[in-house]
């Protein structure tokens, strides 16, 4: 017997529902305008889908009107936007969303934008099992995120995410 779970890395519609949903969602963040993100639900909304595709559908969206609430009107700053999702537990969206503000940063912030991602990266691994390849992200992104504890430390304090990567065991911090 199959156990049917939403797995993106071993199953195309799982990858192309998150895809497409983080996609509409970081286009909602950058553009203060959810309009597409709401037309990509009502689209898999139509399908018949599997219980555990509609449920991972209505909560991802849940929680994005619950960050897009919070970001929509007041925050600009990539990073904070970024923080609200990580806060949120939305990894993979974390980085959709600091990968377009990296695209444009140069030198350190454009590293430590590269290290939230990874950092964001390693929790969407460990929630699928790949432990070993969460640690090659964290042993990545840890000394860039330290490095660049100065740009951080005004989001918040670097060692509760430091820690917490080295820590295999450990769950993803809330960060304030």
């Amino acid at each position: 017997m199959t156990t049917h779970l939403f797995n993106p890395f071993e199953d195309r519609l799982s990858r192309d529902i998150r895809n497409d949903l983080s996609e509409g969602m970081a286009e909602a963040v950058e553009k203060g305008n959810n309009e597409k993100l709401a037309k990509i639900v009502e689209n898999y909304r139509q399908q018949p889908l599997e219980d555990y595709y509609a449920e991972y559908l209505e909560n991802r969206y849940d929680l994005y009107k619950q960050a897009l609430k919070i970001i929509h009107g007041s925050i600009k700053d990539p990073i904070q936007q970024g923080l609200v999702l990580w806060n949120l537990g939305l990894f993979f969206e974390v980085h959709e969303v600091l990968e377009h503000a990296w695209y444009s940063a140069e030198g350190n912030m454009k590293l430590t934008l590269q290290a939230l991602i990874r950092a964001a990266g390693v929790y969407i691994k460990r929630e699928y099992g790949f432990n070993d390849s969460a640690e090659r992200i964290a042993d990545k992104a840890v000394p860039i995120l330290e490095a660049n504890r100065d740009i951080l430390e005004a989001y918040f304090k670097v060692e509760k995410l430091t820690s917490a990567l080295k820590n295999p065991e450990s769950m993803p911090p809330i960060l304030s």
